[in-house]
Parts: C-alpha cells; sequence; structure tokens
C-alpha cells in the first residue's frame, strides 16, 4: 500500500490517477476473488437481464395484438407493477439487512420468478377482460418476487470484497453477463413466440423458456457464490425510517442515485424509440432487431477496456468520460436521415459503448458508498442503499416511456389500430427522432453536473489506496500491507 498524492480534491474532477473521488474506500489487506466467485456472481445477470428486458419487448404487443385488451389499459397495466417496484425494493432492501445471508433470498425470490414469469404468458382465461386482470396479477406477483431477489443481489458486492478495485473488477464481470443475457434474452423470446405457432401457445412457450433462463441463473449464482466469504458489518438501524435518513445523510451516494435516475430516464426514452426509430427513420423491417443488437452486443467487447480506464482514471472520471460518450454519439445520429443503416449501426455501438461504461462505473461506485457509510456507521444497511438504488432506477426506466410518449403526441404521432405502422407526418417524424437523439443525450449528458458532489466526503491524504487489478486471468493475488 501507498499513501494518496496531495491533499483533498478541490475540484469534482481534480484527482491523481490512481486516486479517483468519492467516498474514501474501505480497504483493508485483501486478495482477488476466485473466478469461481465472479462467474457465480456474474451468472445472477441472466436473472436480471431476462426480467428486465423481455417484459419490455413482449407484454405491451401481448396485451394489444394477442388478448384483446385496449391500449390505454394495457398501458396501466404495465406501469403498476413498475410503480410497485419503486415501493417494495426499500422494503426488501430493508428485510435483506436484517435476515443475516442474502443467498437463501436469491435462491428463493429466483426460483418464485422463474414459475411467476411463465404464469404471466399463461392466459388461463378466454376473455380479454379476465386475461388482462390475471396478466396484471401475475406481473405483480412476479415484480415483488424479481425485487426480493434484485435488491440483494445488488447489495452482495460491498459484502463479497472490501477491495476498492475489486469491486470494479467484479462488476465489470457482471455487467458482461448482463449484455450477453440481454442479447439472448431479447432475441430469443420473439423467436420462440414465432417458431411456436404464434398467438396464446407461442406466448406460453415463450414465457416457459424465459422462466427457465432465470431458473437456471438463480442456480447458478446461488451455488457459485456458495464458497465466498461475507464480510458483514453490525447491527442495522432499528428502523426504515432512520435507515433512509442514514441513506439520504449518505452525500455521495445521494449525488450518484440522482445522476443515475435522470440518466436512466434518458436510456429509457432511448430504448422506448427503437421500433418507431427504425420503422420511421431508418425504414427497416427488422431494424428495430439489429438496432437492439448494436446497442447491446459492444457491453461485450468493451469491458477490458473501459477496465483498464477506469484502474487508469478512477472510477469518476471514468462515469463520466463514458456519459459523455453516450452523449455524444446519441447527438450524432441526428444525421441518421441521410446515412447509410451501416453507419447508422455503428454509431449505435458506440451508445452502447458508453452505456456499457456507465453500468460497470456507476455499479461499482454504489458498494464504494455502502462501504463508507458502513466505515462511518458501524450497521449493515447495504440493501436499504441498494433497495433505494433499485427504485430510483425502476422510477428512470419507467419514466423514459412516458416522455417518449408525450414527444410523440408533441409532434402529432398518428397510431393505428391494424398492427402495422401508420404513416406519419414530416413532423411527426421529427418528434421520433429527436426523441431518439437530442433528449436522451441532453439527460445522458447532463446529468454528470450532478456528480459535482460526489467527492464531499474526501480521501484524506493517508487514506491507502487499492491498487489491485481489475480484470486478471490469474489466481489470487498476494496479500497487499
Amino acid at each position: 500500500m501507498r499513501p494518496s498524492v496531495g491533499g483533498p480534491a478541490r475540484s469534482w474532477l481534480r484527482c491523481a490517477s490512481m486516486t479517483p473521488a468519492g467516498p474514501p474506500p474501505v480497504v483493508t489487506p485483501t486478495s482477488v476473488l476466485p473466478r469461481g466467485v465472479l462467474a457465480g456472481y456474474a451468472l445472477g445477470s441472466l436473472v436480471t437481464g431476462a426480467f428486465g428486458t423481455v417484459p419490455g419487448l413482449l407484454l405491451l404487443p401481448y396485451l394489444t395484438d394477442t388478448l384483446g385488451v385496449a391500449a390505454g389499459v394495457s398501458g396501466l397495466l404495465v406501469l403498476i407493477p413498475k410503480a410497485w417496484d419503486v415501493v417494495v425494493n426499500p422494503v426488501a432492501g430493508r428485510i435483506s439487512d436484517r435476515r443475516g445471508s442474502r443467498r437463501p433470498f436469491l435462491l428463493i425470490a429466483g426460483l418464485l420468478l422463474g414459475v411467476l414469469f411463465a404464469a404471466i404468458f399463461a392466459a388461463p382465461f378466454p376473455g380479454g377482460a379476465a386475461s388482462g386482470a390475471y396478466v396484471a396479477f401475475a406481473f405483480l406477483a412476479a415484480a415483488t418476487a424479481f425485487a426480493f431477489f434484485q435488491v440483494p443481489y445488488v447489495a452482495m458486492p460491498a459484502e463479497l470484497t472490501d477491495g476498492y478495485a475489486e469491486r470494479t473488477r467484479l462488476m465489470t464481470w457482471r455487467v458482461a453477463v448482463l449484455a450477453l443475457a440481454i442479447l439472448v434474452s431479447g432475441a430469443l423470446a420473439p423467436l420462440v413466440v414465432q417458431l411456436t405457432g404464434g398467438g396464446r401457445e407461442g406466448h406460453r412457450w415463450s414465457g416457459a423458456f424465459v422462466g427457465a433462463l432465470i431458473v437456471v441463473g438463480t442456480l447458478a449464482t446461488f451455488l457459485g457464490t456458495r464458497g465466498a466469504e461475507s464480510r458483514q458489518a453490525g447491527d442495522s438501524e432499528p428502523s426504515l425510517r432512520a435507515q433512509l435518513r442514514v441513506a439520504n445523510g449518505n452525500a455521495p451516494f445521494r449525488a450518484l442515485l440522482i445522476c443515475w435516475i435522470v440518466q436512466a430516464a434518458g436510456i429509457g426514452t432511448m430504448l422506448a424509440g427503437v421500433k418507431y426509430f427504425a420503422d420511421h427513420v431508418l425504414v427497416q423491417e427488422s431494424g428495430a432487431t439489429f438496432l437492439f443488437a448494436a446497442f447491446v452486443g459492444p457491453a461485450l467487447l468493451v469491458m477490458p477496456l473501459w477496465t483498464a480506464v477506469g484502474r487508469r482514471h478512477g472510477k469518476l472520471r471514468s462515469l463520466v468520460a463514458a456519459s459523455l460518450l453516450f452523449a455524444v454519439a446519441a447527438l450524432a445520429l441526428v444525421a441518421a436521415p441521410s446515412l447509410p443503416a451501416v453507419a447508422v449501426y455503428l454509431i449505435v455501438a458506440v451508445v452502447g459503448a458508453g452505456y456499457a461504461g456507465q453500468q460497470v462505473f456507476a455499479l461499482a461506485m454504489l458498494p464504494d458508498c455502502i462501504a463508507h457509510d458502513t466505515a462511518r456507521t458501524g450497521r449493515r444497511q447495504a440493501g436499504v442503499f441498494t433497495g433505494l438504488w433499485t427504485a430510483g432506477e425502476t422510477l428512470g426506466l419507467a419514466l423514459g416511456p412516458g416522455i417518449y410518449a408525450l414527444l410523440l403526441q408533441i409532434f402529432g404521432y398518428a397510431s393505428s389500430a391494424t398492427g402495422e405502422s401508420a404513416a406519419q407526418s414530416d413532423t411527426a417524424r421529427l418528434g421520433v427522432l429527436l426523441g431518439f437523439t437530442v433528449v436522451p443525450a441532453l439527460m445522458v449528458g447532463a446529468a454528470v453536473v450532478l456528480l459535482r458532489r460526489y467527492d464531499d466526503q474526501a480521501r484524506p491524504a493517508s487514506a491507502p489506496v487499492d491498487n489491485s487489478p481489475l480484470w486478471t486471468t490469474e489466481g489470487p493475488a498476494p496479500e497487499k500491507g
């Protein structure tokens, strides 16, 4: 170990290259996590990736085009469980904080989620109204189970390792698997519907396929982390209100959370516009599939690069760089109407590379905030922090489609009941373009200003720096003293 260079930073980005700003990392002599634990934890992203992707792709058209539920009612049925997540996630965090090990939550909630996901698309009732009510109930139950999986899962990195850089390495593995899970589930679920006959029967098979994928991810992460050491703090705060007050008093966490909510809303806005952009700007029948693949695919390729950037420049600077890369590339898509499709897909791939960096560094900075709070209070309340985090992310992603829909309405977008996109005016096509490009770019790029307060808890000059590698293929490194 060696001391950091200089005193506390006076600017939110003015820091030594090996001394990223933010809460002081809680580092004691630590070794590199075994690859088995890294892989086991990362495979839990099969659960979060599948549940976070497939309902957004299939559920709304399933309600409107297969069950015959009115579009307005269908939108409400999809929104209610998302709103419920905002309420239940902090509760799930509070409960997991009080129960010791978080792994049993992963097993029970994950297996239940797999069954409930398949049930969403079971459609046991013939009528549209009864089927819509059934889907709403099943989706709400599945969202509750997901909360009790996701919140303990996101809380685990702060307890699996106390290495500052090692948490970034763990998040790198997780985001790589997450990108693969999103790509596989997002591409295969609609294909399963098509190959099994479509309609209600096709959706039943697709629901069963994704449910099985969730069960596989659950068992993999439960078994893969069984030998991991868990570093737990003392008792949690005596009440949820007290824990929320402590979380609000953690200035770095508050700054990171608000930034992440705004950025999630921007990302959600762009994702909501994928099909509209493909239909009315690219004018390609399979354009939405290629756009989705171009956005998610680069994450698998750029992880080692972002890891090297984070090791050299620190997490805060790297998060800012990834956010600005996303914003600049999204702005470049304004020229899409005059560009060939291949060029558009390449620019979207750059957007996806920025998105991957955002995921890695924001999720790596979250455990640092939690560890800072644990060192300051001596209490175990990672679940409350991650509950608030996932609730905020859910809120942001839920706002995205609403923002895009509002833009479509303002610019006069014409709806259609035929299953095919209606012809649109030039003004409506402009709204489609701006909602997919300028609006997400402004939200994601401008949100980095909110990180100015992230280094309120500046690292003292005598604090140690963890220089352990972020991405290695070697065995555990010797402990550093």
